[in-house]
């Protein structure tokens, strides 16, 4: 790492430091080291797959076998990544007590499965299943045990669909990640952006709640985004070198 970088990072754990309540917003990027590749990127899931046709309301009642197909692919490659150093170093901020909560984006799940404890899921989790009509929950465990035999999934009540616990498009995001989104961002003094451009609405405007008031915005994204004209630093650097170096630096504060 250059000494431009270093410095950097040296600013953004200052700026952490003399934070009162900070909140993190994490998105693909943060993820994509673990083996998660961006949707949206070339060799994402979008790159194979028809949104509207697997991953719609429409989907849900019309395609269901489109659905699974998208959904065993994304399992399968959810269930082998694994946490990976920028996640960890989330870790660390939280038992630091200064990072309060992440709201992520992702469905992945790695948050949670590197130790973070306040973790939001703005889009909902592939770590819970219900049918789409009777609500009956169902196990991961038993998601990740289906084979290409065994999809579409249907509920074994009433005959619909089981899907995971996410947003599809079309749906709204579940009022209770929304409420406490809303709840975290009126509190918060500092934003750690990671991983996520800002294109994705309603999310986007929670930064920019916390502008207003007289917050702070750390950014770690590649390139530029949505949220540069908005950011107090930029690091254009990969999340999961910066964060444990960022993390590091809080040791010498």
């Amino acid at each position: 790492m250059n000494n431009a970088r270093i410095d950097l990072c040296v600013s953004a754990a200052k700026t952490l430091k003399e934070s009162n309540f900070a909140i993190a917003m994490t998105g693909a990027g943060i993820s994509v080291p673990s083996g998660i590749p961006d949707f949206r990127s070339p060799g994402g899931l979008w790159s194979r797959f028809d949104p509207q046709s697997v991953c719609s309301e429409w989907a849900l009642r019309n395609n269901p076998a489109g659905v699974w197909e998208f959904l065993f692919e994304a399992l399968n490659m959810f269930a082998s990544a694994r946490p990976n150093p920028a996640h960890m170093a989330l870790v660390r901020l939280e038992k630091m007590a200064i990072l309060k909560s992440i709201i992520t984006q992702n469905i992945d799940n790695l948050h949670q499965a590197a130790g973070s404890k306040e973790v939001i899921e703005f889009h909902g989790g592939c770590g819970s299943f219900y049918c789409n009509k009777c609500k009956k929950d169902f196990e991961l465990s038993t998601a990740l045990g289906l084979t290409m035999k065994d999809i579409p999934w249907f509920c074994n009540d009433c005959g619909v669909i089981i899907r995971p616990s996410v947003v599809f498009f079309g749906e709204q995001i579940p009022e209770p990640a929304m409420v406490r989104s809303q709840e975290m961002a009126e509190k918060a003094d500092l934003v750690l952006i990671v991983g996520t451009s800002g294109e994705v609405a309603p999310a986007n405007i929670l930064p920019q709640w916390v502008k207003r008031r007289g917050g702070k915005i750390i950014e770690i994204n590649l390139g530029s985004t949505a949220y540069d004209e908005y950011s107090d630093l930029k690091l254009d650097m990969p999340a999961e070198i910066a964060l444990p170096r960022i993390v590091d630096e809080l040791n010498f504060f």
